[in-house]
């Protein structure tokens, strides 16, 4: 390709509302413009890169004896009616009517599509295991699209499905994606963790993410370094330091007055007060049954210096969402407000406003004693407080959210990092969630009907894009990894009016592509100054520069990565090159 005919709209600065490296970088090179919030035009350099990352996707996939479906993005509502989805997917789905007045959306993901495909078409054993898989575009309809291709309306996604007979299979076939991953993510030169986390809306038994650092990240990981335990923080644990509580003083709660407390820290330097640690945290919430769509009032309790992390909390309830109660509804509840609330006596208050509570308590709280907590009376507390003989949580989870620089519960030694990380790939284990609720059986080994064990594994082609460009850039541009760059060499030419030069980049271009390597000509009229920033600003790994050295018989062969230069005789580049650049693939 001749960079005088391909295009590539370059810009000098920075655009303004670009957040994120990799947004700046992509708008900057002339890989993608923007056409509304979240929704992206795909430009030549882009279009190539995509192609590249997808063709990973199908070898690797292929390897594992996948198959290439393709589905349809417009969906009828019936079908997500079948899964529960329909009314659990929220606003985030895209939905529209037909000329005919139809419920219709456009899909965020295939399973149901799948699981009907496989409940008419599978009917034994004999024709299980099943690898299916699809590269298609996705819609969702982000309430906030930001940070480039992070966060979108409409994207690109690789999602594979298995069928198995049993868990026995699944294992086997989430084992086999695992492994697949790690090739595909490696192949593209992200450095990553893999991350056990929540299933969400998905369902299923068991999910792991594949996460890439870096400060553009949407989520927040745990690691340590000493044992390899990695977690998203919405499944992470650690180890606490045991706490010796005092025995109180009274058999039961006393009730104290406390003006103007409002907040776990007012409690703590109010006199007769008690520290962050020896306070029981109430927290108000409504839950949604992921079942029946029915939302109830839940208590969440954890010790007055751990935060709640809902997810936590939404899988513990087996809800679809979760949202903190609003003052009103706190109020007609338990007939305090906030600051003042507490687990003692609230299914009594509760059922005197004619509701239900279900209390869940933190694990740091078990086996406390001598507690402080809310008196559901507004500026009183109560002191004194065991939890299992004053309140007797309905349930027991892990509510809080971890920090930095607490015991890794999975081993002796290490300590957990928090960090910002990048989801740029996710696999679950569904089970029979979607085969159940859609009717997916065939007769095993008995003749037996059983629901299909399925496995569902995702992985966004955009993200691979943008994460490889957070990882890997400087302050002169990207730096692609070579295997998914748009080419794998440019040759520049710096006086393009200069006869021996422009002579034997025309060699070099036809050499190079008879070589198999996918090569960039810039034969522009422009400084050779111009040239190499936008060289560099698009980030091809290696760029043959042909100048003044020419009539020695030599180029310059320039490593974007390493910004090494070497001299290499004009018959020695090709092969050079082609070695280079056919090891990163």
């Amino acid at each position: 390709m001749r960079w005088s005919q391909f295009f590539i709209p370059t810009l000098r600065e920075d655009p303004a509302d670009a957040e994120v490296v990799s947004h700046k970088l992509l708008l900057r090179a002339g890989f993608v413009r923007q056409l509304a919030a979240g929704i992206y035009s795909y430009l030549p350099l882009a279009e190539r890169v995509r192609l590249k990352i997808e063709q990973i996707l199908r070898e690797e996939m292929d390897a594992i004896g996948g198959q290439e479906f393709f589905l349809p993005a417009l969906n009828p509502r019936e079908i997500w009616e079948e899964s529960g989805r329909w009314t659990v997917m929220g606003d985030n789905m895209f939905r529209l009517k037909d000329r005919k007045g139809a419920d219709l959306c456009l899909g965020m993901t295939h399973e149901e599509i799948f699981t009907a495909i496989a409940r008419h078409e599978l009917r034994s054993y004999k024709q299980l295991p099943q690898v299916w898989y699809q590269i298609q575009t996705k819609f969702r309809d982000e309430p906030r699209p930001k940070s480039g291709l992070l966060r979108v309306r409409q994207f690109i996604m690789k999602d594979a499905y298995s069928f198995d007979v049993d868990q026995a299979g699944l294992d086997k076939s989430f084992k086999d994606q695992r492994e697949a991953y790690i090739k595909i993510f490696t192949r593209c030169g992200l450095k990553f963790a893999i991350v056990e986390a929540s299933s969400g809306a998905m369902g299923g038994s068991a999910s792991n993410e594949f996460m890439v650092k870096t400060d553009a990240g949407e989520d927040l990981i745990a690691t340590c370094e000493a044992c390899g335990y990695a977690a998203n923080l919405e499944k992470a644990t650690s180890r606490l330091p045991v706490i010796n509580d005092e025995p109180a003083t009274t058999n039961a709660p006393e009730e104290f007055p406390t003006p103007g407390v409002r907040t776990i820290e007012d409690l703590t330097t109010f006199p007769g007060g008690a520290s962050a640690e020896r306070q029981i945290k109430t927290l108000v919430y409504v839950g949604t049954d992921a079942n029946t769509n029915e939302q109830s009032f839940v208590l969440a309790l954890l010790r007055g210096d751990h935060p709640l992390h809902e997810t936590k909390l939404a899988d513990a309830l087996g809800a679809s969402q979760v949202r903190p109660a609003h003052p009103e509804e706190i109020r007609d509840l338990l007939g305090a407000s906030a600051g003042s609330l507490g687990g003692v006596g609230a299914r009594q208050q509760a059922k005197r406003a004619g509701q239900d509570v279900r209390i869940i308590a933190d694990r740091a709280l078990q086996g406390r004693r001598n507690m402080t907590t809310g008196a559901n009376k507004d500026e009183h507390h109560l002191r004194g407080v065991e939890i299992e003989r004053d309140i007797r949580p309905d349930s027991w989870a892990d509510l809080r959210t971890i920090a930095s620089g607490e015991r890794c519960l999975n081993c002796e030694a290490g300590t957990l990092e928090v960090f910002k990380a990048l989801e740029v790939g996710h696999i679950f284990k569904l089970g029979t969630k979607y085969s159940v609720s859609m009717g997916a059986t065939i007769l095993d080994q008995n003749g037996k009907e059983v629901p299909i064990v399925m496995g569902s594994y995702g992985i966004g082609v955009e993200r691979i894009m943008a994460a490889a460009i957070e990882l890997h850039h400087d302050a002169d541009g990207i730096i692609w990894p070579r295997a998914i760059a748009p080419f794998d060499v440019v040759i520049t030419i710096t006086n393009i009016k200069q006869a021996e030069m422009k002579d034997a980049g025309e060699r070099l271009y036809a050499e190079l592509q008879r070589a198999g390597l996918d090569v960039l000509l810039d034969d522009r009229d422009e400084r050779a100054g111009v040239k190499f920033k936008d060289a560099d600003l698009i980030g091809i790994p290696y760029r043959i520069t042909v100048g003044k050295k020419i009539a020695e018989g030599a180029v310059e062969l320039f490593d974007r990565a390493t910004k090494q230069s070497t001299d290499v005789g004009l018959d020695e580049v090709v092969r050079r090159v082609q070695g280079l650049a056919l090891a990163g693939r």
